[in-house]
């Protein structure tokens, strides 16, 4: 146990925990933001949360802009609001929008202006000056909404903000920031409670300016609370300040508030012994856990739309019953696209900061909070010594396979805690600075351990046994530093082939009669491969994988592997003529083939490796290869294969497909000949199938229809046209979207 402890190895897991450590101390922008999104990644796998039943979003979206008016609306139309919440029984109304300037005055004044000319020209008519009085008094909304607030049985909650950016408030003079402050007052904590003696001055809390309500409406409201969010250094929102800060008075946000006004309790702060805020507190009701810095996770329930949404014109038209409204909390804001506020959260890239509202309040009335476990960042840098130290301690004593296995078990476990904790109990642990010092101290290890224990003639000779392609051992020997682990980016065409129902074949040969029907196709094919100087990458059963391209160079390799398919397909023909002659079984083949960049070389592990080929444009024509089953035939080719192998080759557009793992849609052809080779009938065929594929894409069907059965009679078991014929007879039933593109979906590999 003595020896462990001092081996190099063991003391190089050493060091990386102590620069582990030392690192998340000091903290890494770019870690911190990796670990921001493991905690997205918790939120998703934890999937979506149902909400109580207590919120209700009242909501200006394009319904009520379209039944109502244009945003900005008049504030008449807010206070008939209240006054339909009130008489219909709501607890709590919530405003996610501020009024911040007096509306327009202009019929005000115009009234005010008649009034004196009518006692200048001495009209003595008291209907005349009860009318426009009333009517004075009805046209100031802002007093009018005043009034409504005051009236409310509701209680009524505004929103306002603080401002960021203090240089816009340098026009502000003393006594204007003490009108401000004055229209704020409503929406502080009324004490701090600690069970310790400390000088709780918050200093880390940012002094920041206040944009309050308007004077008349701030007064009209018991209750107010800040709207602002503080997103992370990633842009996200995960979290809001619990306290902000004016003049030495701290002020909670529009979702305490919120709550304050539901339960009838006031707010206070729980201070820890060194004068950090441990929790915000609802009278005796409910404690919300804070971080060290007065922030509160955001217990997101799901994307947007979770809570219901209620348009605002509905209330206002009477449509929605008093009893789906009796006793709830009603928050106000806006939904419709241009006008409200658009957040990123963990489930979903525009969210409305009024839902925002809506998950910290549903999350304090369920008691189901996110919170780092306390003391977290001991807990934290426990976690990365234990876990460093024991990932050390095995790779110094475990061989290079078992020492692999167990590093590995011991970094899913943590990442599995971290998730685990995340989803049963709302605890986060820090999941980067942990995994990243496991895995540096992995690399490490094994790489002295490799470098110094192994022989390097070893490693040169049982590299060279995993070669198949004799060009990739020609180099190799040429270039022995090729063997390190490692590839390029090269632009290849990539190559990808299946028989068409080898299972049920090989059911029906013995082992040694399928062999050797498995080696005479395969050598025949491989020929052709190499003889196009093509690299075979791997058989795998019957498929062959390959590519052309790379190590070596070719002039056109997508031409030269159109040209190899072509004669692959020729000659299995003449190979089926001779099965069938012995009575064996006719083999077909399908084969997929993609051009693009791809990343190229020597890959596995130190002491096994391929010389292989990664990459998307990889991806594709494996997928390719599997979707001339859906079409009936056997050779496709991507639209950069088409492109870049010239005017010698003859294809047809087959489909415009979304394969799965790709996003963007692709543009698939049926490879057929040489030009030279290709006869009358089958232009003819080709040119009615691009005609119908062109009413297909058209949404004109019956004419696709005709044009389809026109290549049927030229080629009776065209499968192509017989699929797009189904296809159109399907959407002609039931017609596809109005943002269909014509890009039909592949649901399977």
């Amino acid at each position: 146990m003595k020896k462990t402890f001092r081996q190099p190895a063991f003391i190089i897991s050493i060091v990386i925990t102590l620069i582990g450590v030392a690192a998340y101390i000091t903290g890494i922008n770019f870690l911190e933001i990796v670990e921001l999104k493991t905690i997205d990644y918790r939120f998703v796998t934890r999937g979506a949360k149902p909400p109580g039943k207590e919120i209700i979003l009242a909501v200006v979206d394009e319904k009520s802009l379209d039944m109502e008016g244009k945003w900005v609306w008049p504030r008449s139309k807010f206070a008939d609001l209240v006054q339909k919440l009130s008489d219909a029984g709501v607890s709590v109304i919530g405003f996610d929008i501020g009024f911040h300037e007096p509306e327009d005055q202009s019929v005000i004044h115009t009234i005010s202006r008649i009034q004196k000319t009518v006692k200048e020209i001495d009209i003595n008519n008291k209907y005349l000056e009860n009318y426009l009085h009333q009517l004075k008094q009805e046209s100031d909304n802002d007093r009018l909404l005043s009034y409504k607030i005051k009236k409310s049985k509701a209680k009524v909650v505004l929103g306002w903000f603080f401002h960021r950016d203090l240089e816009s408030l340098g026009h502000l003079d003393r006594e204007q920031l003490k009108v401000y402050e004055e229209n704020i007052l409503k929406s502080r904590y009324l004490y701090t409670r600690s069970d310790y003696s400390v000088d709780a001055d918050l200093s880390y809390i940012t002094e920041i300016e206040p944009e309050p309500n308007i004077n008349i409406i701030s007064n009209a409201a018991e209750y107010g609370g800040f709207f602002n969010f503080l997103p992370d250094m990633d842009g996200s929102f995960r979290q809001i300040p619990a306290v902000l800060k004016f003049n030495n008075r701290l002020y909670a946000p529009l979702s305490l508030m919120v709550l304050s006004a539901y339960f009838e309790q006031p707010l206070h702060l729980e201070i820890g012994v060194e004068g950090q805020i441990n929790r915000t507190c609802i009278g005796n009701e409910i404690c919300i856990p804070t971080d060290e810095f007065g922030r509160i996770m955001i217990n997101y329930r799901g994307e947007d739309k979770t809570f219901r949404h209620i348009s605002v014109t509905d209330i206002l038209k009477g449509k929605i019953p008093p009893s789906e409204l009796k006793d709830k909390i009603v928050l106000i804001g806006a939904t419709a696209v241009g006008i409200y506020d658009l957040r990123v959260t963990p489930f979903s890239t525009n969210f409305p900061g009024l839902e925002i509202h809506a998950n910290i309040i549903d999350s304090a009335l369920s008691q189901d909070f996110i919170e780092p476990i306390p003391p977290y960042y001991l807990y934290n840098i426990f976690g990365i010594i234990l876990t460093g130290l024991l990932i050390g301690f095995t790779l110094t004593r475990a061989g290079v396979i078992s020492g692999a296995l167990i590093s590995l078990l011991i970094i899913v476990g943590y990442s599995f805690l971290c998730i685990f904790l995340f989803i049963k109990a709302g605890g986060i642990l820090n999941m980067v600075y942990p995994t990243l010092v496991m895995i540096l101290i992995y690399i490490s290890v094994t790489a002295y351990k490799y470098f110094i224990e192994e022989s390097q003639k070893k490693f040169i000779r049982n590299a060279f046994s995993t070669y198949i392609a004799p060009s990739v051992v020609k180099q190799l020997i040429d270039s022995p530093e090729k063997l390190e682990l490692g590839g390029e980016q090269r632009d290849i065409t990539a190559f990808f082939s299946d028989v068409q129902g080898f299972t049920s074949i090989s059911e029906k040969l013995s082992p040694p009669d399928l062999v050797e029907l498995l080696n005479d196709f395969l050598t025949e094919m491989t020929d052709i491969i190499l003889r196009y100087e093509g690299t075979v990458d791997k058989f795998e059963g019957d498929a062959i994988i390959a590519f052309f391209g790379a190590p070596n160079s070719l002039e056109n390799h997508a031409e030269t592997a159109t040209a190899a398919c072509i004669e692959m397909q020729k000659r299995m023909s003449e190979l089926r003529e001779i099965w069938r002659n012995l009575q064996k079984p006719e083999l077909k083949m399908r084969i997929g083939l993609c051009s693009g960049p791809a990343v190229v070389g020597n890959m596995g592990s130190k002491s096994r490796m391929d010389y292989t080929m990664i990459g998307d444009t990889v991806n594709t024509a494996a997928r390719l290869e599997g979707v001339n089953k859906a079409y009936g035939i056997y050779t496709l080719i991507g639209d950069s294969t088409f492109q870049a192998a010239g005017d010698r080759i003859f294809s047809r557009e087959i489909d415009s497909i979304s394969v799965v793992g790709k996003k963007e849609p692709i543009t698939i052809y049926e490879l057929i000949d040489f030009k030279e080779n290709v006869g009358d009938d089958i232009l003819h065929a080709a040119d009615w199938y691009t005609k119908g594929l062109n009413s297909y894409r058209s949404l004109d069907w019956k004419k696709a229809i005709d044009f389809f059965n026109k290549t049927i009679e030229i080629i009776p078991d065209d499968g192509p046209s017989k699929i797009m014929i189904e296809r159109c007879l399907h959407f002609s039933e039931k017609p596809p979207g109005e943002d269909w593109n014509g890009t039909f979906a592949m649901r399977t590999k």
